[in-house]
């Protein structure tokens, strides 16, 4: 499909986001984040921008972004640092419609994680795994600060952390619940994801059966699509229009369009158009709140240069293994011995097992976009 094709979505347009989940909680700046489909994206634009070594535009760049100082909050009860040099990221997306995200939405006064990923790179810069984690996901609640807000026991959804203590509380409950140490943490808004989309152009994707969603007001027919921003945040926030309507389709989907968009970044090609690399930067310094460590877009470009390695046929995607929770069907809980395999796996820098993709729930949305 050219770069001159209409980009779906337009007609009709994709009224957005009618099933987030109430939350409770904090009020920050530019609140509204919204998913790991675009870390790619931006991180590459940012970061290759940052090494560019333009100094009046890194100083604008700097100043846009907005950061949490996670190590600090946490202290030194945290799992060790990969010895290989492997990372790993911590990427959420929320359900607030605060500030200018509320064009998406109603505010419910606070924000939960609406999408959570831990994206595990490996110490050769070849390779990424994409672990979801469901916001279902019941786990005891983190102890200590900055958890404190909440009591300091039971169980929590993984989704109530960010709720519960902000940025430094969610990395929290992501480290206890994998053993794995975050050495970073993204958040990224709604509106933010659509500009970068249509900066873009457009990210092509291919449904193999009609998608229609009266929630999101997606109506995508079977067949080759370029999606434009609106149209694709409507696509990785879709949980009615396909599959059984759980949050572990949807999971699949958001996984299937984030091999989709980096794959659109590489065509693009956009190290080599200047005016769309600024346009792009800019966008995702205003769009994502980083821990201070990567907070600058010098330390950015540290990590898109790790990234441009990755090739999105080396992305493995796998929604953590998962099963209904006895005391509550509505809510699930991790399935014991695939988890411990996978987080095993990716301690060791090692591919995620084949019997732990085996076990990561589809609920019948696998290979509808590709």
């Amino acid at each position: 499909m050219s770069d001159q094709e209409k980009s779906t979505g337009t007609e009709p347009r994709a009224a957005l986001a009618r099933d987030g989940v109430r939350g409770t909680g904090r009020h920050r700046r530019r609140t509204g984040r919204r998913g790991g489909a675009v870390l790619l994206t931006v991180v590459l634009g940012l970061g290759v921008l940052g090494a560019s070594g333009a100094a009046y535009l890194l100083r604008r760049l700097d100043d846009s972004l907005t950061t949490v100082d996670v190590d600090r909050a946490l202290g030194d009860r945290r799992p060790s640092a990969e010895p290989r040099g492997a990372m790993n990221i911590l990427v959420l997306g929320s359900d607030s419609r605060a500030g200018a995200d509320g064009r998406f939405g109603r505010d419910e006064g606070g924000s939960r994680s609406d999408t959570a990923m831990v994206v595990h790179l490996d110490a050769a810069g070849h390779r990424a795994d994409v672990v979801s984690i469901p916001r279902d996901t019941l786990m005891r609640r983190p102890r200590g600060a900055p958890c404190r807000q909440h009591d300091s026991g039971g169980r929590i959804m993984f989704n109530e952390a960010l709720s519960s203590g902000g940025p430094a509380c969610a990395v929290a409950a992501a480290e206890q619940l994998s053993g794995l140490r975050m050495d970073h943490f993204v958040e990224i808004g709604f509106q933010g994801f659509v500009e970068v989309i249509d900066a873009l152009g457009g990210v092509d994707v291919t449904t193999t059966e009609a998608i229609h969603d009266r929630y999101s007001h997606l109506d995508l027919p079977a067949g080759s699509h370029r999606l434009d921003g609106r149209t694709a945040l409507a696509l990785v926030r879709t949980r009615h229009g396909v599959g059984d309507g759980s949050d572990l389709g949807r999971i699949a989907l958001q996984q299937a369009f984030v091999k989709a968009l980096a794959a659109r970044f590489r065509a693009v090609d956009v190290l080599r158009q200047p005016a769309k690399l600024y346009r792009l930067a800019g966008i995702g310094a205003r769009s994502i709140t980083t821990d201070s460590s990567l907070g600058s877009a010098r330390a950015l470009a540290g990590l898109a240069h790790r990234m441009e390695g990755v090739d999105s046929r080396n992305i493995t995607a796998v929604t953590l293994p998962v099963g209904a929770d006895t005391r509550d069907p509505n809510r699930v809980v991790p399935q014991e011995e695939p988890c411990r395999s996978l987080w095993k796996a990716l301690r060791a820098d090692r591919r995620v097992p084949d019997r732990v993709r085996e076990a990561s729930g589809e609920r019948g949305t696998a290979g509808v976009v590709r």
